[in-house]
C-alpha cells in the first residue's frame, strides 16, 4: 500500500476556490463529506475573520443548493451544505480511494492524504485530471504496519534499551548491562539492536520529502 500526500488547486470556476482566494485569511476545514449521485454532502468549519461574509456568499452562491448553520461565533462557523460540485468526492468515488479527513482548504488550496494501491493512486490522479485539478505531489512512501518494521524481539528490545537509558546522553546503560537485564548474549543483543535499528532508521529516510516534485505520481509510484 501506498501513501501519498498531495496540495491540490481547485479549478477558477468552482465555489471553494473562489471563496477561498477571495477569502485567503479564512480556513474551510472538511470535517465530513458523503457523495451523492450528482451532489456531494459536507460538514465544514470555517474560521477566520470574515466568518460571516463567508456563509453569506456561501448561501448566494449557484453551485451551493443548501446551507445549513449548525454553530457560529464571531471567527467560527460549523456548516453543513450541498453542492452542485463536489470535485474531491466525485475524484475519490470514481477511484476507489477514501481522501483522509479533516482536508483543510486556505486559499485555494488542499493538502489532502490518500492511501491505497498503486493503481488506485493512480486512477485518483486521473480522476483529477478529468475534473480539473491540478495537483502538486508533496510526498509519496510506502505504507507498512508497524509490526512490518520491527520483529516482536526486535520491538522488545528496543523498548528495553530506551527504559534502560542505553540511548541516552550519556548513557545511562551500557550494552553489557543491557544484555544482562534481558538474560542474553551481548553479541545477540548487539545484533538484534542493530538490524532494529537498520529499519527504524530506513523507514526515517523513506519518509523524507527527498523526490522531484515535478515528477508524475505514475512515476513516483512504478519507482518506488
Amino acid at each position: 500500500m501506498a501513501q501519498a500526500t498531495l496540495t491540490l488547486t481547485m479549478p477558477e470556476q468552482v465555489w471553494i476556490q473562489q471563496l477561498s482566494t477571495a477569502y485567503p485569511t479564512t480556513t474551510f476545514r472538511v470535517l465530513a463529506a458523503v457523495p451523492g449521485s450528482e451532489t456531494g454532502f459536507a460538514l465544514v468549519r470555517i474560521s477566520g475573520p470574515e466568518v460571516a461574509d463567508v456563509v453569506a456568499d456561501m448561501r448566494d452562491h449557484p453551485q451551493i443548493l443548501e446551507v445549513t448553520l449548525a454553530q457560529s461565533s464571531n471567527n467560527e462557523a460549523t456548516v453543513h451544505f450541498e453542492t452542485t460540485a463536489p470535485l474531491l468526492l466525485f475524484s475519490a468515488r470514481e477511484s476507489g480511494i477514501p481522501i483522509e479527513l479533516p482536508v483543510e482548504i486556505v486559499d485555494g488550496e488542499a493538502t489532502i492524504e490518500v492511501t491505497g494501491s498503486r493503481d488506485r493512486l493512480a486512477e485518483l490522479v486521473d480522476q483529477f485530471e478529468r475534473y480539473g485539478l491540478s495537483y502538486r505531489i508533496e510526498h509519496v512512501r510506502e505504507r507498512l504496519h508497524e509490526s512490518q518494521l520491527l520483529s516482536d524481539r526486535q520491538l522488545e528490545v528496543v523498548v528495553a534499551a530506551v527504559e534502560a537509558g542505553y540511548y541516552d546522553t550519556p548513557r545511562r546503560c551500557s550494552l553489557t548491562e543491557l544484555a544482562d537485564h534481558l538474560g542474553i548474549a551481548k553479541s545477540t543483543c548487539s545484533e538484534t539492536l542493530h538490524r532494529a535499528e537498520e529499519g527504524i532508521i530506513k523507514r526515517f529516510v523513506d519518509d523524507l520529502p527527498d523526490f522531484d516534485s515535478e515528477e508524475s505520481l505514475e512515476d513516483q509510484l512504478a519507482s518506488s
